[in-house]
């Protein structure tokens, strides 16, 4: 919440409520608002999403609401209640007692299936969604897919002006761990999404332009990190995954189908990404070039690949 609550002072956004987790890191927050000079027109509401009551004093009069909160959990029943019921919660107390110009969901690139894809084909905003989550042992994409079905009833019945936007992976300075999804600097969407008129109802994928192959990047990361690594083929790591899915189902569960084929091409696939739509309906583009962002986050490795 810190991250982004700076970014939003950055781009200039005043009379702003942060609505943060009791167990957030308020300290870190509240020292960077100390920072800001426009940080005055910022409100800090302490609650918990699955609480209504909370809901309604975090959404009292509030016109725009950006959601970035999801379930982490590992367990389906877990990422449901914090992603999906969490939102409901959120959407409810929108509708009572909120003044709701737009609700913008972020989500994740996790809620889409490229199992029906080919190796190198175009992932966008027109391919098909994750139907069986619970195969792919994806608990987080379970809970972002329901958050979304939530939204769009509620857009639906309460003709509520939402936009939904798909983010790929977040790197940079300050988050040196990584999966097999990489992007950085995508903040620009979060603003323009809440002033672009015609959108409502619109989804949009965030992913950077000059997109490194998978080979690029660990390139570059192994030069400032150091560390051994071995290739894997993706047809011997589709294998792999597909003897273990079977096994899994052939021992009825005693080994949990943690790798699995639509978990391996979720991950591992080689797909190409387009930003096209964002660029042409919201008109945005990059405020940082890839080649830079790559120095700035091999930079917090130093030296000794150790940061």
């Amino acid at each position: 919440m810190a991250f982004w609550s700076q970014r939003l002072l950055e781009y200039g956004l005043t009379n702003l409520r942060c609505f943060v987790r009791p167990s957030g890191k308020l300290e870190n927050l509240k020292k960077i608002l100390s920072e800001r000079s426009n940080a005055k027109s910022v409100e800090l509401v302490s609650g918990d999403l699955l609480s209504r009551e909370d809901c309604r004093k975090a959404t009292q009069d509030v016109a725009v609401i950006i959601h970035l909160a999801a379930g982490m959990e590992k367990s389906f029943a877990g990422a449901f209640m914090n992603s999906a019921l969490a939102t409901r919660n959120l959407l409810d107390a929108f509708v009572e007692v909120g003044k709701p110009k737009r609700f913008v969901n972020v989500s994740s690139f996790a809620v889409y299936s490229n199992l029906s894809l080919k190796r190198n084909s175009l992932l966008d905003e027109t391919c098909p969604l994750e139907t069986a989550s619970q195969e792919r042992f994806d608990a987080y994409g379970f809970g972002k897919l329901k958050q979304e079905e939530i939204i769009r009833e509620y857009a639906k019945h309460y003709r509520l002006p939402c936009v939904t936007l798909r983010p790929g992976y977040v790197f940079g300075a300050g988050k040196q761990e990584l999966n097999g999804r990489v992007g950085i600097k995508i903040f620009g969407p979060f603003i323009q999404v809440n002033v672009t008129p015609g959108i409502d109802g619109e989804v949009f994928n965030i992913v950077d332009d000059d997109l490194l192959t998978a080979r690029q990047f660990l390139k570059s990361y192994k030069v400032a990190k150091r560390f051994r690594s071995v290739s894997v083929p993706y047809c011997v790591a589709y294998s792999a995954c597909y003897a273990w899915e079977k096994y899994s189902n052939w021992s009825k569960g005693q080994l949990p189908p943690a790798f699995n084929r639509r978990r391996c091409a979720a991950n591992w696939k080689s797909q190409r990404y387009s930003n096209e739509k964002l660029k042409t309906r919201l008109g945005w583009k990059p405020r940082v070039p890839m080649e830079q962002a790559m120095k700035t986050f091999l930079a917090q490795f130093g030296t000794n690949g150790r940061g």
